[in-house]
């Protein structure tokens, strides 16, 4: 990974504040650096101690005399790469550490450690979905390799006691992006930094490395930290790699030829790669008509599969990196781009269309907020309906990017660094840098482009009838209890009237909620006013003989629930605007 001298860390002491200094150990401290110290480089020192010192790198040591012997602080469940540690000033030896597998805790100055599982911060780089059923999410994050595991999995510490945990590591080091072959949902291509892919058959648990070399004599390829794979559409064993240049197998990666030249600027020299391909997208619509775009601003298209390439930068700011290039799966001259100015201390959003293969450039993303953006993607299913993914959250736009507007409040204002639309089950996928992946259903969402700014609730699917609502195992734990699900539109942030009645009209619950301003989620766990039992029980015994008929009683937690049947719910805000859906319990 790393073709790079490494001078080790020396750590100096002064005890005249900072006019002398001493070199506290002999030689320099090997391995605990890797070619970039700068991304590590912390030291501290015990508040109880002055003798006592950590520093951190690759490992983390810990020095008791002062810096002059030191040895490994890190334990068995801690994970390398150490950037963050915390001394606790009132208790010695009761230390947190924050390294790349998350957060360990230490009360015997590292010693002994334990790992904090909860709540969820993975850092993933890219996802995917495959097209099983049920289908299964897959993952690469930073530094904690590449997972899959069911989307069905809500997030939680169950797993603890019964040892399985639903997720499973298929690639370690940084995991990187995903592609699966969905004629099987088993030919997995992933791996990890710098371009190392590999061919993965879940079944049989074998991998085969894959990434093309150059020929001897030529100059090296060049592979970004996240180098791009696309797997065709139109064929599934036809993968794209990129380097600096963009290369095509036609036999599952077995074996590559190069489809073009240069299609960067050209390398420089540093300490990681740079002038590489960021991102790699071929049109659904034709075979062969592939965009690129790299980390020194190039954007580049070919329409005959890599024969001729045209540059397409034109109208567009300079040098910036090219977080994504989609092209359209609804218009094939059309192409979605998303840029990035970190570099250059610039956090605005920088996002663009072009409707002629990129001759011109739109720039669209003009209502963003200031927050650099690092995903665009167009919805399958609706021509017009656009996401992002910045380093604050998710926006959508249902006029091809011309106005944004925020969505999916309830998660965490993380970076959002890939989104994708699971195209059976209509799930929104979204990998964040900092808080693992949240699923989000877009169904309703699509449905709001011509939506008249009233309030409304969205259909609501059939439910299934459960004996064990509201009872309790012990008096000790919360009753089991199935809840509803379901959609509201609200034109403002409001307190509504929510009335719950019979398919006749005879109402079983009434209460004020809230609603957020736009689309969100909300949650009905089917029970009613206890007062009205008995109007329950009279409309679900209607028209049944005696022996059938059912008798309506409180639950072991004291409330009293619905029955299979249908009934209405109905919502009505402040402005008289009514909305009503039916429930139906089977």
């Amino acid at each position: 990974l790393f073709d790079t001298p490494v001078i080790g860390a020396e750590v100096y002491v002064s005890v005249d504040g900072g006019s002398k200094w001493t070199k506290t150990h002999d030689g320099y401290l090997d391995g605990v650096f890797n070619s970039y110290g700068y991304y590590f480089g912390m030291i501290e020192v015990a508040p109880d101690n002055p003798n006592q010192l950590y520093i951190m790198g690759v490992p983390i040591l810990r020095s008791d005399d002062g810096g002059v012997n030191w040895t490994n602080a890190g334990g068995d469940n801690v994970h390398a790469d150490h950037h963050a540690l915390w001394l606790n000033p009132k208790r010695p030896g009761h230390i947190i550490n924050g390294n790349d597998g998350g957060i360990n805790i230490s009360y015997d100055a590292g010693e002994n450690w334990s790992k904090c599982n909860s709540p969820a911060v993975g850092q993933f780089y890219y996802i995917n979905a495959d097209m099983d059923t049920p289908y299964n999410v897959y993952g690469g994050t930073q530094d904690n390799g590449v997972w899959v595991g069911s989307h069905n999995y809500r997030e939680g510490t169950s797993w603890h006691a019964y040892g399985q945990y639903p997720y499973k590591s298929i690639m370690g080091g940084d995991g990187m992006q995903v592609q699966i072959d969905n004629r099987d949902n088993n030919t997995v291509y992933t791996g990890y930094q710098f371009g190392n892919y590999f061919r993965i058959n879940k079944e049989e648990g074998k991998r085969a490395y894959i990434t093309p070399k150059h020929e001897l004599g030529d100059r090296p390829y060049r592979w970004n930290w996240q180098s791009p794979i696309y797997l065709s559409k139109h064929n599934q064993d036809i993968l794209y790699m990129g380097s600096n240049k963009l290369h095509r197998s036609m036999n599952q990666g077995e074996d590559f030829i190069e489809i073009s030249g240069d299609l960067t600027n050209g390398g420089r020299k540093g300490d990681v790669a740079y002038g590489t391909l960021t991102s790699v997208h071929e049109s659904d619509l034709e075979f062969g008509l592939i965009y690129t775009g790299s980390d020194d601003g190039q954007v580049n298209v070919t329409k005959n599969g890599g024969y001729t390439w045209e540059n397409i930068n034109m109208g567009l700011p300079s040098n910036l990196w090219v977080s994504r290039i989609q092209a359209s799966s609804h218009d094939k001259a059309k192409v979605y781009l998303s840029l990035n100015a970190y570099r250059f201390d610039d956090f605005n959003s920088y996002v663009y269309k072009s409707a002629d293969y990129g001759v011109t450039w739109i720039e669209i993303g003009n209502n963003l907020p200031v927050e650099p953006v690092n995903v665009i993607k167009e919805d399958p299913s609706m021509a017009g309906l656009l996401y992002v993914g910045t380093d604050h959250g998710v926006y959508v736009s249902y006029d091809d990017g011309m106005k944004w507007s925020r969505i999916l409040d309830d998660m965490p204002q993380t970076p959002v660094h890939d989104l994708v639309i699971q195209p059976v089950a209509n799930d929104l996928l979204v990998g964040t840098h900092g808080r693992s992946i949240y699923k989000a259903n877009v169904t309703n969402l699509r449905t709001l482009k011509d939506h008249d700014n009233s309030l409304k609730i969205f259909a609501i699917d059939d439910v299934k009838y459960s004996s064990r609502q509201g009872s309790q195992r012990s008096k000790y734990r919360d009753a089991y209890e199935r809840k509803i699900t379901y959609d509201v539109y609200s034109p403002s942030a409001s307190v509504v009237e929510l009335e719950l009645s019979t398919a006749t009209g005879k109402a079983l619950l009434q209460k004020s909620i809230d609603l957020k301003k736009g689309l969100a989620s909300y949650e009905y766990d089917m029970s009613i006013d206890a007062k009205k039992s008995k109007d329950l029980e009279k409309y679900l015994n209607d028209g049944k003989s005696e022996d059938d008929e059912v008798k309506i009683e409180r639950a072991d937690n004291d409330k009293v629930y619905l029955q299979k049947g249908e009934y209405i719910i109905k919502l009505t805000n402040g402005e008289g605007m009514i909305s009503e859906q039916t429930i139906m319990i089977k």
